[in-house]
């Protein structure tokens, strides 16, 4: 007779849209009790209907990340209604496209305050809680541009960078505590997200993700793939990505001349960026309108990554290549 899991409870930042809205969704199908944190009240009540149309509990909170004393009492509001937190997902965070030199102090100051200490809010709140119990999961969405520059996205990439240098230095204090509370990340490629409709843009057309994009659904299936397996330090999502990664360890020299000829251009469609595009850098943009999981550009978005399919079943890939040698060799042998 088969034992039914307990469902877990799991915060996930950023819930009303995009990775954080996907997550949540596949959270909901294993039954888990879901709290889903971000500001705008249209997004989260929509993002909670379907969480509980899936399967799962819903809390929605509204509050920014930005401020920890409020991330800090919604955590407490979550487990005095759900029950003690075994899974933090930090993915909220904002941005701005534009050149350095055009962007505000107080705009990149925003950016940094809730794309980086965000995290480190969401963080902190976590381990108050999980490590008097020695046990949970914390997962941070990343980004390949934690790990790579690119032109128009100054504030958001020195954010991401800021966040994998946080990370790494908190895994090394969790392993010297001998800690069983784990952390992970994720490092996502371009994904078609609502925020190319609603981030502060001050260029003259359409902002876009830079391709290959994906859906917000292939990133969502490896952050609940490494809220079950944190043992990783860090996962990898797209073949942009792990090219992103690895390319600039080895020519980032040469990634500064080629971003400089294309970066500006791969970032924005044909189309003038429309006049009455909101901006959810200082008031969520979700608050009356529910923009969902996905972004402008579901024709152009792949829905599955095979290189992220291997990531999570790179064992078993390892296992059939070498039952697959041996039995070459057996072959091989009884032809001799």
């Amino acid at each position: 007779m088969s034992v039914k899991k307990s469902p877990r409870v799991v915060v996930i930042t950023g819930a009303s849209g995009g990775i954080g809205r996907a997550s949540a969704r596949l959270f909901a199908q294993q039954g888990d009790h879901v709290a889903l944190l971000a500001r705008g009240s249209a997004g989260l009540e929509a993002a909670a209907r379907e969480v509980r149309d899936l399967g799962g509990a819903a809390l929605a909170i509204s509050v920014d990340t930005a401020d920890h004393e409020a991330l800090d009492r919604a955590a407490d509001q979550v487990e005095a209604e759900l029950g003690p937190i075994d899974v933090w997902v930090n993915d909220a965070f904002t941005s701005v496209f534009a050149r350095f030199v055009d962007i505000e102090p107080e705009e990149f100051r925003r950016v940094t305050d809730v794309t980086y200490l965000g995290f480190v809010n969401g963080t902190r709140s976590a381990l108050r809680r999980m490590l008097p119990r020695d046990r949970g999961v914390i997962v941070q969405v990343g980004s390949a541009l934690a790990h790579r520059g690119i032109p128009l996205q100054s504030a958001y990439c020195g954010a991401k960078h800021a966040m994998w240098g946080f990370h790494e230095s908190l895994l090394t204090e969790l392993r010297h505590d001998h800690s069983d509370v784990q952390l992970t990340s994720v490092a996502m490629p371009a994904v078609n997200t609502p925020q190319f409709s609603w981030v502060l843009s001050k260029l003259p057309h359409q902002a876009q993700p830079v391709p290959p994009i994906y859906q917000p659904e292939v990133a969502a299936r490896s952050v609940l793939y490494a809220a079950a397996h944190p043992e990783r330090r860090a996962y990898w999502v797209g073949a942009a990505t792990v090219g992103t990664i690895i390319g600039n360890r080895l020519a980032g020299g040469l990634l500064d001349r080629y971003l400089g000829r294309t970066g500006f251009a791969s970032q924005q469609t044909d189309d003038p960026k429309p006049s009455d595009q909101p901006s959810n850098l200082f008031e969520p943009a979700d608050e009356d309108h529910d923009y969902g999981a996905h972004g402008l550009f579901d024709t152009r978005a792949s829905r599955h990554s095979p290189q992220a399919w291997a990531s999570r079943h790179r064992r078993v890939l390892a296992t059939a290549a070498a039952t697959a040698a041996v039995a070459g060799g057996l072959r091989a042998v009884r032809q001799r």
